[in-house]
C-alpha cells in the first residue's frame, strides 16, 4: 500500500514539474503592444523612441533607454499590429549632440535574427549570433526602441 501511495506521489510532483517548467515558456502574454525583452525573470517592456530624417541620416536622440544585464535577456518579443517586413535590430553608434544638446544616435548595420510568429500578433526575434554589450535598436517603420546591454 505504501509503495503505490509512493509511486502516485512521485508521479503528481514529476507531472506538476512538468507543467510548470512548460508554461514558463507558454506564458509570453504582453497586455500592452509595444517591444518586449524576455528576461529569466519574465517580460520588460521597452518605451519607444521617434526616428527623425535630418537630409537624409536616419537617427534617433537618446531619452534614457532601458538598460538590462546581458546574461539576463533571452530575447525579444514583438506584441501589436507592425509592418514586420521592415524590421530591424541595430547597433546604435554616437553622431553628436543635437543643437539642445540632447545625444543623437545613428543606426548601425543590422544584425541577423531569426523572427518567429508564436501567437495572435504576437512574434518573438532572436539574434542569429552573439550580441555583445551595448546600445541597440530595434526599429519598425518610425519608431525604435533602444535599450543598453550591459
Amino acid at each position: 500500500m505504501k509503495i503505490i501511495r509512493n509511486i502516485i506521489l512521485c508521479i503528481a510532483c514529476i507531472l506538476f514539474v512538468c507543467t510548470t517548467l512548460y508554461s514558463k515558456d507558454a506564458k509570453i502574454a504582453p497586455k500592452e503592444t509595444g517591444v518586449y525583452v524576455k528576461t529569466n525573470t519574465g517580460l520588460k517592456r521597452i518605451l519607444p523612441n521617434i526616428v527623425f530624417d535630418a537630409k537624409g541620416v536616419l537617427y534617433i536622440e537618446s531619452n534614457n533607454p532601458a538598460h538590462f544585464l546581458l546574461r539576463d535577456v533571452e530575447h525579444f518579443v514583438i506584441y501589436g499590429k507592425y509592418s514586420l517586413d521592415v524590421l530591424t535590430l541595430n547597433p546604435m553608434t554616437f553622431l553628436g549632440p543635437s543643437p539642445l544638446g540632447k545625444q543623437r544616435f545613428l543606426f548601425g548595420k543590422n544584425v541577423d535574427f531569426e523572427l518567429k510568429k508564436i501567437g495572435n500578433d504576437l512574434y518573438t526575434v532572436k539574434p542569429k549570433g552573439l550580441i555583445g554589450r551595448g546600445y541597440y535598436s530595434i526599429w519598425i517603420n518610425d519608431t525604435a526602441w533602444d535599450f543598453v546591454l550591459d
